[in-house]
């Protein structure tokens, strides 16, 4: 059964487990009994059947769940060409940020990909950017306390069905043009052929708004980006009770890093002391790829269960202009970071009587970290003064290596009828830069007061282990007497974090077009890790405060009719930490004094935010509109201050025409921030925080899709 994105929210806004949501109810599947064999059934009921055999391998009890499918995606103004961090922002508690990162319930990125139930190792670019809107079927948004089976990353888990299990024949060409001379093609097409089905999915896009503008101005200056995006699914059925697939994907992006005109360069280059700053050609260059092969079956005991195995490369490349860098920064470093992971995933349940579901599972990775920084730097003295003008070369290296495992086993119970329980727990060991693990024991509830409130609440102790790909490992000695000399000599490694998770809501069914709900989440963290761009490279290095709370609140409402549906949702969040544990060499003394004698905001800290939404359909013609708005992130020294409030609307028109001999085509006009509002994401201060990036100004587009 599908519902629009409104009265899906209902899950997720009104708190409601996915697991008690009739668009969600995965009853348990005696594929025994409801399939005789591949010459009895349709292949699609097949499939159809271990698609939903394989989401009840998973839970959700007591956490909080936002859901899209396609059609929610196509009423965005942007509809399929919508990044997939923009789908996300509408999700109550995400906070947008600059470069395309998110920040969920407070959080510091910590999300966690899954696609077709298999977790993706993140990407060292942000891995939001890395993936196209295009293949999914269905995105789940999951927050809160999450149950045992969910690990490692885990302010929230971006849950990817995609496209082309369901045996259907047919595709579609997307063209889009618009401002910042956008240019944007997408292609996709679904088959089968007996046992098997298949989705291909591909787009380019190429336009001169890349990266945010670190400027208020409309146009950016150099700022131009060309990505390439592929997504395939390949499914083969092997009996009525088995079945294998292979995911694949990649990107490629290209990004030119934007410049500020009127400069003050501030040092000298072989007797140079002036340069244009709108003339730099520095660039990034930024490669994923990833592959996953699993084989779903259940026993004739009615074990469910999917084996995978998935490997991931990841890299990032930045290349200075060397010139203009040591002229500006004393600092024109070559630097290439990659990732590579490989490893298992195992997931099974079982169902005893009707009360019990049993779920355990196993997840296994591999990891190799490569960082090359070949720099050029000026010699200095004691106090970062140049004393020579010809530069000196340094190169940095350094490789880590290492693995993680983790294992959980968790009990879903319904005593009651209105009453469902999951109580369970996982175990979790790190080696790579550091050597650590945790138990960590999980509960969530639901509980249906009547047949139109609903009320859940749960506990989880998370354990995070530090991110291998966003590790700075720079080595303070190497640059001591130069004009990269770095602010601290301290340099502890990072640690796993640790933390506390509370979370209750309630949800409420007003009339059966409107819904309303409330969350509460309250979390106590020992080695908070958060993220910082330290230098010109788009590149995020973490570090760790020794404690923090973060708590907070989502209001959320939904109208659902026959042809117009809304949703509003408003959040409500304070993250604050202490006492700096690692990552000291990147920041002041004065700096760290504050910080480590003061509770001080988190850098991504937002107290208000929201997002809104609307759509009406009349006859081939749907209007929609949606918004997102926010108090301001932090800034200043040791984020004392923060930015000014923002609001961001934008709208869209789409009409489909149809025409003899050559079918529906829908063509699309969408106005992006329509309002032309100038609103800085960040200012270039507090902590952690390197540069300054404004919103986009408003865009116009226009797009045209046909399905065959």
């Amino acid at each position: 059964m599908k519902l629009s994105l409104l009265a899906r929210a209902v899950s997720a806004a009104l708190c409601v487990p996915a697991a008690l949501h009739p668009a969600y109810a995965d009853e348990p599947v005696n594929a025994k009994a409801d399939v005789v064999s591949l010459d009895d059934v349709n292949v699609s009921d097949t499939s159809a059947l271990l698609d939903i055999a394989r989401n009840g391998l998973s839970t959700d009890t007591g956490s909080t769940i936002y859901a899209f499918d396609n059609s929610d995606i196509a009423n965005l103004p942007l509809g399929a060409s919508t990044p997939l961090n923009q789908v996300i922002l509408q999700a109550p508690g995400v906070v947008q940020d600059s470069f395309g990162q998110l920040h969920v319930r407070g959080d510091h990125g910590n999300v966690q990909y899954r696609i077709n139930g298999v977790v993706i190792p993140e990407a060292i670019s942000g891995f939001g950017q890395s993936l196209d809107t295009r293949f999914v079927d269905r995105l789940d948004i999951l927050t809160g306390a999450l149950p045992a089976q969910y690990g490692y990353r885990t302010a929230g888990v971006v849950d990817i069905h995609t496209k082309g299990s369901g045996f259907r024949k047919g595709g579609s060409l997307d063209l889009t043009v618009g401002s910042h001379d956008d240019r944007e093609a997408g292609l996709n097409f679904t088959g089968s052929n007996g046992g098997l089905s298949y989705f291909l999915s591909g787009s380019y896009l190429r336009n001169e708004l890349g990266i945010e503008n670190p400027t208020p101005e409309r146009n950016a200056i150099h700022d131009l980006t060309k990505q390439g995006k592929g997504f395939g699914y390949l499914s083969y059925i092997l009996s009525d009770q088995s079945r294998v697939s292979l995911m694949f994907g990649a990107s490629d992006s290209r990004f030119q890093i934007p410049n500020v005109p009127g400069e003050a360069s501030s040092y000298t280059l072989n007797g140079m002391t002036d340069i244009d700053s709108t003339t730099l050609d520095a660039n990034q260059r930024e490669k994923n790829r990833f592959e996953v092969l699993s084989y779903q079956s259940r026993t004739e005991r009615g074990i469910d269960y999917q084996i995978s195995g998935f490997h991931r490369y990841t890299d990032v490349h930045y290349v200075p202009d060397e010139m203009g860098d040591l002229m500006f920064n004393g600092l024109a470093a070559r630097i290439l970071r990659r990732d590579e992971t490989a490893g298992l995933q195992f997931d099974a349940s079982y169902h005893i009587g009707k009360a019990h579901t049993v779920r355990t599972g196993l997840f296994y990775n591999n990891e190799r970290f490569n960082a090359n920084n070949d720099s050029l730097v000026f010699p200095a003295d004691a106090d970062g003064n140049q004393t020579d003008d010809v530069p000196i070369s340094i190169a940095d290296r350094s490789r880590i290596t290492g693995h993680t495992v983790g294992v959980y086993l968790q009990d879903e119970w319904q005593p009651l009828t209105a009453l469902t329980i999951n109580y369970g727990a996982r175990f979790d060991k790190v080696k790579t830069v550091v050597d650590e693990q945790q138990f960590s024991p999980r509960v969530g509830l639901v509980y249906e007061l009547t047949t139109s409130t609903r009320v859940h609440a749960g506990y989880a102790r998370y354990f995070t282990p530090p991110p291998t790909e966003r590790i700075d490992t720079t080595s303070i000695e190497k640059f001591l007497g130069t004009t990269n000399a770095l602010p601290s000599d301290a340099n502890t490694a990072v640690s796993s974090e640790r933390s506390h998770y509370y979370d209750i809501g309630i949800a409420q069914q007003v009339t059966p077009q409107i819904t309303l709900g409330l969350d509460a989440y309250y979390r106590q963290v020992k080695n908070l890790q958060d993220e910082g761009q330290f230098g010109n490279a788009l590149i995020f290095s973490a570090f760790n405060f020794e404690k923090a709370k973060i708590w907070g609140t989502e209001l959320s409402t939904t109208y659902r009719g026959d042809n117009l549906s809304a949703y509003v949702n408003v959040a409500y969040s304070v993250g604050q930490a202490r006492n700096l544990l690692s990552g000291q060499f990147n920041f002041d003394g004065d700096e760290i004094d504050y910080i480590n004698n003061n509770w001080v905001n988190l850098d991504h800290d937002q107290t208000w935010s929201g997002s809104a939404g609307i759509s009406y359909k009349w006859r081939a013609t749907t209007l929609s509109a949606d918004a997102v708005s926010g108090s301001g992130m932090r800034r200043g020294f040791a984020n004392t201050d923060h930015m000014p409030g923002y609001a961001q609307f934008n709208v869209a028109a789409v009409h489909g025409f149809e025409f003899e001999n050559f079918g529906k085509l829908d063509a699309r006009i969408a106005v992006i921030n329509v309002l032309d509002r100038q609103y800085p994401l960040r200012d270039g201060s507090g902590i952690g925080v390197g540069a300054p990036q404004y919103a986009p100004r408003r865009a116009l587009y226009v797009g045209l899709s046909k399905t065959f």
